[in-house]
């Protein structure tokens, strides 16, 4: 089989497969054409007669076959290929092709099997049955099954794990290797996210214990930490330092000196900050397990007192803030988010894209509406690092 009699082929198949014809919701007959021309531009080309000839001879085996016909015109240039779909069986066999209709089959077979594992699943599982039903492809499916599966087993498996675990080791006990996962990490959080409830898609991963090293959580200021009988007064110290994650569990108690608690998104203002009477817990935009119960046990230790959170004035900020008190069921405030911010620090602000327009315009009639109208009036957004709030 030459190269030329599979691109028909293929080119008419594809044809076929997006009609009404191959869903069963066409009650007239149709017919699949191409003019060869567009499929194959220089077929035209008076200076490419060898091409010419290729695509002649690659037609009429097709023809030869009855897998197609054609139009010529009376100089003998072909105008027109039709695929004869009453032998589409044989066709797909001939250029190794599985039709459609077996891929879906075996696509549905697996959305079925998978749409029970976790509430995401089932909301993924349901959207791409009716996709299917509505002929528009699978979302995230290339063309492997096979492929395919190993997506949904892996988002299948990732709300189980409790603890810390390297991305290797989630790879060898989902899929035996340490690799596979790392080869459809970026599916995985793409679909997580767009499924799922979770702030940030660059963080889904670490939001759910899944992790490329190990996790600490950094603090600083008015705080006395016991662990394992050993007393760190954090106010005496000039700097912040790093609890690993193996250390957490071993803290017996957090007694908050100053009056309020902190978090900070983001790294560059957490070194920043030096505000008196606070004690300051960088966040790093996501929060798993580990700084979750951290937080907990802080507010177990200090229900007395205020809690605040410190965050880019942008869609992903007040998510991270509205997920950081769903997840601990602390009442955070947001701490120099809003539209004096915005005011004050007007050079610094960037455009919004699309995306930023959307998920601010999800968030009217909430509390954050002032700002977020304001946002989408004058264009606008704030890093945190654009300023210094000492």
């Amino acid at each position: 089989m030459m190269k030329y009699e599979k691109a028909i082929l293929e080119h008419l198949l594809d044809k076929y497969e997006r009609s009404k014809s191959f869903t069963g919701d066409n009650r007239i007959g149709q017919s699949f054409s191409v003019k060869l021309v567009k499929l194959f531009p220089k077929y035209g080309d008076e200076a490419e007669y060898d091409l010419f000839c290729s695509l002649n001879d690659a037609v009429s085996e097709l023809e030869s076959m009855e897998y197609i016909t054609s139009k010529r015109k009376k100089n003998g240039i072909i105008d027109t290929v039709t695929l004869n779909v009453q032998i589409l069986d044989d066709i797909y066999r001939y250029i190794s092709r599985t039709p459609k209709a077996q891929t879906n089959e075996q696509l549905i077979s697996l959305l079925d099997t998978y749409s029970d594992k976790n509430e995401l699943l089932t909301r993924f599982c349901d959207a791409q049955k009716i996709r299917m039903s509505q002929n528009k492809k699978a979302e995230y499916f290339d063309g492997d099954v096979t492929e395919y599966e190993k997506l949904l087993k892996a988002v299948a498996m990732v709300f189980d794990v409790s603890e810390e675990t390297f991305i290797r080791d989630y790879s060898i006990k989902v899929f035996g290797d340490s690799k596979t996962f790392e080869s459809i990490k970026s599916k995985v959080k793409r679909l997580l996210f767009q499924y799922g409830d979770f702030p940030d898609e660059d963080t889904i991963l670490e939001d759910l214990n899944i992790i490329k090293n190990p996790g600490h959580v950094y603090v600083k200021g008015n705080a006395v930490i016991v662990i394992k009988g050993q007393r760190l007064d954090l106010s005496e110290l000039n700097g912040d330092i790093a609890v690993s994650s193996a250390l957490l569990p071993e803290i017996s108690s957090i007694n908050v000196t100053g009056s309020r608690v902190m978090t900070i998104e983001n790294l560059t203002t957490f070194n920043a900050f030096h505000e008196k009477d606070t004690f300051a817990v960088y966040l790093g935009g996501y929060h798993n397990s580990h700084r979750r119960n951290f937080i907990r046990k802080i507010y177990q230790d200090n229900p007395d007192s205020e809690y605040y959170h410190f965050g880019d004035i942008d869609a992903g900020g007040f998510y991270i803030l509205l997920h950081l008190r769903a997840k601990t069921c602390v009442h955070f405030m947001p701490y120099h988010m809003g539209i004096p911010e915005l005011q004050k620090f007007k050079a610094y602000t960037k455009h919004l894209t699309d995306n930023d327009k959307k998920r601010l315009a999800a968030l009217n009639g909430s509390e954050f509406s002032d700002t977020v109208n304001y946002m989408l009036e004058h264009d606008c957004k704030l890093e945190q690092e654009a300023f210094d709030i000492i």
